[in-house]
Parts: C-alpha cells; sequence; structure tokens
C-alpha cells in the first residue's frame, strides 16, 4: 500500500437518533439517514427520522466532527415528486453534509434549487462503469458514486483510474443477489418496487402463518420459506427465500451470508477508495455501535501500518456475531475463475 494513503471516511448507517449517537461515538466519519416516508430505501415502520430529529441529529453529528448524509435514494413517483424535493429542500435546510440521490429528476431538483448541497450518487442508480459515472457528474454535478456490490477489485480500480468522483464501496453488510437498483422480484410477488416503496419486501405484502409442518412465510401470497417451530426467522425476501427445485428444498438463488471486505481492505484503500459504507440501517443500535468500533480500529490500522496490517481475530468474531446466516463473504470482490 502506498505509504501516503488517504485515510478513507467510515459511513455508518442510523436508522434512529440513538443509532446516529451510537455511531458517531463510536468514530463513524459520516452517518447515513433518511426520513420516515418512501423518499428512502429503508422505508420501515419504526425506523428513520423526523424533521427534529434530522435536526438534532446534525447538531450532534456536526459537534463531534461527523457528517450527515441523507438518503433521498428512491424513484420519485412522477405524478407527484413533491416528496422528494421537500426531503431534498429539508436536507439543505438542517445542515446535511450531502444527499444520497438515484433519481434524476431529483438531481436536477437539486441541482437547481440547492447547488452548494454535496450530491451523492446512490447505489440504487446502478452505475457500475466510469462512464456511467461521468454522465452523472457532468449533467448534475455529483461529488460521489456508491458503487453497487457486483464488481471486483480489478474493476472498481478501473472505475478509480477514470473519473475525478469519489467512490464509495460497500464494507460490511447483508450481500444482494441483483444489482441495486435492478431487481424485480418484489415488484413481480408483490406489485411494489422497492425502487418507489423503499423495501424489498413490503410489511403490507409479508404474512407469517403457522401450519402443522412449520411457520411459513409469504411476501404477496408466495410461499417463500417455512421454519422449524425452534428454527431463527429472518425477514423474509425472495431472493433469501429456500425453494423446493427438482425434488430438493434449498436456497436457490443466494444463501443468507455478509459482505465483509476486512482481508481485503489495505486492497481498497491503495486503488484509492474514499469511503467505506457499512449496511444496516434497519439493525439495532448496539450492532451500530460494535461494527462501527471494529471497521474504526481496522482502517486506523491499515492507515497507520500497511505492511503490518492483519486482520485481528477479535474483529471477526465480533462481525461473525453479526452476519447473516452466521457466515461471511468477500463476494464479488473476489472471483478466482476469473
Amino acid at each position: 500500500m502506498n505509504q501516503c494513503a488517504t485515510m478513507p471516511e467510515l459511513v455508518c448507517p442510523a436508522g434512529s437518533l440513538r443509532g446516529l449517537q451510537a455511531a458517531v461515538d463510536a468514530g463513524a466519519t459520516a452517518v447515513y439517514l433518511g426520513l420516515k416516508d418512501a423518499t428512502n430505501a429503508r422505508n420501515f415502520a419504526g425506523l428513520n427520522f423526523d424533521d427534529s430529529q434530522v435536526r438534532e441529529g446534525v447538531n450532534y453529528a456536526h459537534a463531534r466532527g461527523a457528517k450527515v448524509l441523507m438518503a433521498l435514494n428512491t424513484f420519485a413517483d412522477a405524478r407527484d415528486p413533491s416528496p422528494w424535493k421537500r426531503a431534498a429542500d429539508t436536507a439543505a435546510a438542517m445542515g446535511a453534509d450531502a444527499l444520497i440521490v438515484a433519481d434524476t429528476a431529483v438531481m436536477a431538483y437539486c441541482r437547481d434549487h440547492h447547488p452548494a448541497l454535496r450530491l451523492h450518487l446512490s447505489v440504487q442508480a446502478s452505475a457500475t462503469s466510469h462512464a456511467a459515472i461521468e454522465f452523472y457528474r457532468q449533467r448534475y454535478g455529483i461529488k460521489r458514486a456508491v458503487l453497487p456490490r457486483v464488481l471486483t477489485l480489478q474493476q472498481v480500480g478501473q472505475v478509480i483510474r477514470h473519473t475525478a468522483v469519489d467512490i464509495e464501496v460497500f464494507g460490511f453488510g447483508s450481500l444482494c443477489v441483483m444489482v441495486e437498483g435492478r431487481c424485480s422480484l418484489s415488484s413481480y410477488a408483490t406489485g411494489q418496487s422497492p425502487n418507489n416503496a423503499g423495501v424489498c419486501s413490503p410489511p403490507s405484502a409479508v404474512r407469517w402463518r403457522d401450519t402443522p409442518v412449520g411457520v411459513e412465510a409469504r411476501l404477496g401470497g408466495v410461499l417463500i420459506d417455512r421454519y422449524a417451530a425452534d428454527e431463527p426467522r429472518g425477514y423474509p425476501t425472495l431472493c433469501k427465500g429456500r425453494f423446493s427445485v427438482e425434488g430438493q428444498r434449498d436456497y436457490s438463488m443466494e444463501e443468507p451470508t455478509s459482505l465483509n471486505t476486512l482481508a481485503i481492505l489495505p486492497d481498497l484503500i491503495s486503488l484509492g477508495v474514499k469511503a467505506i459504507k457499512i449496511e444496516g440501517r434497519q439493525r439495532s443500535a448496539a450492532y451500530v455501535a460494535q461494527v462501527t468500533r471494529v471497521w474504526r480500529a481496522a482502517i486506523d490500522h491499515a492507515v497507520a501500518s500497511p505492511g503490518r496490517y492483519t486482520v485481528q481475530p477479535e474483529w471477526s468474531a465480533m462481525l461473525a456475531r453479526h452476519s447473516e446466516g452466521q457466515q461471511h463473504t468477500l463476494g464479488a470482490y473476489n472471483r478466482p475463475w476469473r
């Protein structure tokens, strides 16, 4: 690694004011949050911020040297884009440091009405090439792009070398078998797109039912999984369901697992990645605090002692506790068959 490597930002989730405080106290450089509506892609009941909480969260973070990024990362309803415009106005009025955006109409509104507000291209925009990212920079003035979790390290480096936009990548959290922003599974089962409704599995479409052979989980009437009485139950999504295929019942599309890039952190920093993102606004404040502490220590170690960086056992043990299915992977970053 380059001895003069730049310290990447550690961008951590804030699904609540308590989660925001936990992230900042544990060493996050920046936190990202959303409003209590469909303008953000984690539109769950009990999560997110109202206006007063945004104001309090911004004040708390700024007083401790951390930034606040507001997720405005769903696609606006063309029949009534006013909620997305109001969210942008709220972010600007309350001192957010940047907006995370996916919809070009929202970007254009921000460019024209809030030119001083920094724009980050959301992973939901599905920009996987430097040409796509440059389009958004030239048309809408984005300053950072969050890459979908489908690129190899080599491809990440290629993007960084050919764009002036800062690049942010996911470091830890849930994986998705789809390219973010392009999933049609939920739309097929429920009639509601995650790009508009803000969730992969709209709560109104989720049903749990006790049966003689176990607890059934259904989405829009589609049987996704069946659990034994004492078996842990995750939130049902189609891509991580267990289905019968040729007489065998298993995870046919994606087994629950988490992305964990601690092992390649020096490589990401050396490539010039500007920010490492932790996924999990739907997770608890305890999750946020514990995962943030691990990544704060790892980034500090990788930058201060690049030649002696090793993944500490206690880091791996802590992250394993929070991994889906109690397992983790490097995902698309490592494709040995290439």
